[in-house]
């Protein structure tokens, strides 16, 4: 037994001994130049040659164009495993974006980055079930979304879903069932409208769609916290992330002109009507009423009456709203401090005169 094992060992060590001189020397004829001790491999019959043998077998029959076959399909493999990760890196890495929807006060906030970078009036379910509130991702997104109930194609004006579907993975369903997506009436934006989903204005909508990343947190809750507070308490901010920075919509140098719609115009709307330039309401609706106002804001204000609300329109605005806040609340301290007339030395004094109250400055 013992001279059979030196026997099997002395052969294998011929026989590698000559692949590798042939390896080295570049030859791909060594089996046919040891042909003695293949044949002395090949009577072997103990299993640990039987690897061996189907060696020298798939060499013979094919062998090259065998492992040629076999980098190919690696290389494919690896190529396919490759995009797998990128793909899952990109979705990992949307944990830097996530939307909060309160339901209390029919909003959306979309932070990136641990920063709170835009905020949109939405319209959630006719009753507080339809909508359904938790912690969800987004698990699609689809241009165009065909309205499958009554066959309504994608990108028709009759379709209520609007141009844009971002769909959740709520209650179940893969976004097929509950989504945020545009809508084709657009005055039920900001009520409780729909049977589940999360409607924004068209506008809006497609803004969100081109930024958000499938993969995405999506919150949907009830509750008179800030969105700040709610973040925090749901542990939706990163570690790294820093403080908070909140950017309010209206500090966002987008243009608004006639035509625009959104919660931007609404504030637009508001504003003016603050200031005494009236839009004929305050619908979102950047319509004929509203560009009157605003160019004769402008015409008041010294700016380019061009009916367009840019940065510099709108930073006035600002200005113009909190100058009259502060008048506001002075004219209210001062009334405040103002008491019944009382006579002194025959004659009508105000308690603040008497006191020397002064008129008050916010």
């Amino acid at each position: 037994m013992g001279i059979f094992r030196n026997r099997n060992f002395s052969s294998f060590m011929v026989f590698f001994s000559g692949l590798k001189r042939s390896t080295w020397n570049g030859k791909s004829t060594f089996f046919f130049n040891r042909a003695k001790n293949l044949k002395i491999l090949l009577d072997r019959t103990s299993p640990s040659f039987i690897i061996y043998k189907a060696t020298y077998f798939l060499y013979i029959v094919g062998g090259k164009k065998l492992f040629k076959r076999c980098i190919i399909f690696f290389l494919v493999i690896l190529l396919f495993l490759s995009t797998s990760f990128v793909q899952s890196y990109a979705e990992t890495n949307s944990d830097s974006q996530f939307i909060i929807i309160n339901k209390s006060i029919n909003r959306l906030a979309f932070y990136e980055n641990g920063k709170l970078v835009k905020v949109f009036k939405v319209a959630t379910g006719k009753s507080q079930e339809l909508t359904p509130e938790g912690k969800f991702k987004i698990v699609n997104k689809i241009v165009n979304r065909p309205y499958y109930k009554a066959n309504i194609p994608g990108g028709d004006p009759r379709n209520p879903l609007g141009n844009r579907w971002l769909g959740l993975n709520a209650r179940g369903t893969w976004g097929t069932t509950y989504a945020i997506h545009g809508n084709n009436n657009p005055s039920s934006i900001g009520t409780y409208a729909s049977h589940g989903c999360v409607r924004m204005y068209d506008e809006e909508v497609e803004w969100l769609f081109d930024r958000i990343q499938k993969g995405a947190t999506v919150l949907i809750t009830s509750s008179n916290q800030s969105f700040q507070d709610i973040a925090v308490t749901n542990h939706l901010f990163e570690e790294d992330s820093g403080s908070v920075v909140v950017t309010n919509p209206t500090d966002i140098p987008t243009s608004l002109q006639l035509g625009s719609v959104g919660s931007e115009v609404e504030w637009l709307q508001d504003t003016l009507t603050k200031l005494g330039y009236s839009t004929n309401g305050v619908d979102g609706y950047f319509a004929e009423g509203t560009d009157q106002a605003v160019r004769a804001f402008q015409q008041d204000n010294g700016l380019d009456i061009d009916g367009v609300v840019g940065v510099g329109t709108k930073k006035l605005l600002i200005d113009k709203l909190q100058e009259r806040t502060r008048e506001m609340l002075s004219a209210y301290f001062y009334t405040f401090t103002l008491k019944k007339n009382v006579k002194i030395n025959g004659e009508d004094r105000y308690d603040s005169h008497i006191n020397g109250v002064q008129k008050l400055n916010y």
